[in-house]
């Protein structure tokens, strides 16, 4: 029971980290308006996280780890994977908006622990999505699988920004 209460509350300051450093930015955020968010001391907060870098880090890993187990969970016929892929990660920036603005804030973070999860967690997401496109049998996988990531990081920066004349032109 103290376990199950221990989690919860380490998942209520995930959840609060993404909501602030999302807003905020990961220079701008501090763990006081983290704890503020959360409804606890600051000082709780590094019961569970040494720093304010780690809390951000868990939370980043957190954002990737659902944008995969999305992309897992998309069953699609062979001619449909891309369309479906997109669907389900749009459908994700419905859901989650704060974990799809934590991945564009962590692309200007210059801490070397932080840009290691961002390219390692990429990578990760970019050698899964090739994977299911050759086993799906698309032409030209590599093309494919960058031209996605892409629109995926253009469809991040367009929705950070409030910006959807990025992503569609009859957007006025």
């Amino acid at each position: 029971m103290v376990r199950a209460k221990k989690e919860d509350r380490r998942e209520e300051i995930i959840n609060s980290g993404l909501e602030v450093f999302s807003e905020n930015g990961y220079y701008n955020t501090t763990t006081a308006l983290i704890a503020e968010r959360a409804g606890i001391s600051q000082p709780y907060i590094f019961r569970f996280f040494k720093t304010k870098e780690e809390l951000f880090i868990a939370a980043l890993e957190r954002a990737f780890e659902r944008i995969l187990q999305t992309f897992k969970e998309v069953d699609a016929k062979p001619e449909e994977l891309v369309e479906k892929m997109v669907d389900a990660y749009e459908q994700l920036s419905i859901s989650h908006p704060h974990e799809i603005s934590l991945q564009v804030v962590s692309f200007s973070i210059v801490e070397e622990s932080i840009r290691e999860i961002t390219k390692n967690s990429l990578l990760k997401l970019r050698n899964y999505t090739l994977e299911r496109f050759k086993e799906a049998g698309i032409s030209s996988p590599e093309r494919e699988v960058t031209t996605f990531l892409a629109r995926g990081i253009l469809c991040n920066i367009s929705y950070f920004m409030d910006l959807p004349e990025l992503m569609d032109s009859k957007v006025k």
